[in-house]
């Protein structure tokens, strides 16, 4: 329902492929075909890009007891080559098993429908941590909008800018009313919250944005601990709250009492222990 609303009435829907399949039936939509998985090829672009290996490796034994119990869904791509759409985790669980086959949709797409339904499917799962989700609603706002990922995120900016007298141009404009129909398929934000949470992930130092990637922090705690501007300091906090699994609140009590220490007025002998180090070294 979601793909529809978001497709342009000049595209075509979505078909079942007509290829032949084993016992020279006619595919039918919706039919569940079975592919080797050495068949199935990944895309260059993927949504989701870190999968953590315990959640995989419960995702494998469920299969090797119960078997997968969604198909996953490809596209052909030459010959005896699928692209995988939707599905990922299932793929590697399913090489990581060794399956000899896999049990798969097959549907004729564009490759822009194939990025769509990609971008819809793992942000309708919630199957991507908070920055692959940020990036994968960016590309497909980019998408939909043919516009590049900063005339995307100018757009948001000046959608949200109450005070211009041009933003009621923006939030009347046919790209704007694109905008929010997408949001509202995703179901999780508004464009504005989207702004005000999530764009700001993308400018995080590096080692908390790794962190975050990985599923090691919560974003909430990536953006307290991201507030503090010495890097020896941010690394120190960080890895104290991966180790020891800090609240939000010990966060924010930590960079209080740093805050405190940094502007606390230095002493004389402080003072000379610093110059001496400091010639030391020199």
């Amino acid at each position: 329902e979601g793909l529809t609303l978001l497709r342009p009435q000049s595209k075509q829907p979505v078909v079942a492929n007509k290829l032949k399949i084993q016992d020279d039936e006619p595919d039918t939509e919706g039919r569940v075909h079975q592919l080797p998985w050495s068949s199935i090829v990944l895309p260059e672009k993927q949504p989701r890009r870190y999968f953590d290996e315990v959640e995989l490796e419960k995702l494998a034994v469920s299969i090797r007891e119960h078997g997968i119990l969604t198909p996953l869904l490809v596209r052909p791509k030459g010959a005896d080559q699928y692209e995988l759409v939707a599905g990922e985790r299932r793929y590697r669980a399913a090489k990581k098993l060794e399956l000899a086959e896999v049990p798969v949709l097959i549907r004729e797409m564009t490759d822009d429908e194939a990025v769509e339904i990609s971008l819809l499917e793992n942000l309708q799962r919630e199957d991507l941590n908070p920055v692959e989700e940020t990036e994968a609603i960016l590309d497909l706002l980019s998408q939909r909008l043919t516009m590049k990922r900063e005339a995307v995120i100018s757009l948001l900016n000046r959608g949200a800018n109450r005070k211009r007298k041009s933003v009621q141009n923006v939030l009347h404009s046919p790209e704007w009313r694109l905008v929010e129909q997408i949001f509202q398929v995703i179901g999780r934000f508004t464009p504005q919250s989207f702004r005000a949470s999530r764009l700001p992930l993308l400018k995080l130092p590096e080692e908390i944005l790794a962190a975050l990637q990985q599923g090691k922090i919560e974003y909430t705690k990536a953006h307290a601990i991201s507030r503090l501007n010495n890097q020896q300091d941010r690394e120190s906090l960080l890895e104290n709250v991966i180790l020891n699994q800090l609240s939000l609140s010990q966060i924010k009590q930590y960079i209080q009492k740093n805050k405190a220490q940094t502007h606390k007025p230095m002493n004389k002998s402080a003072l000379q222990k610093r110059l001496k180090l400091a010639y030391s070294k020199l």
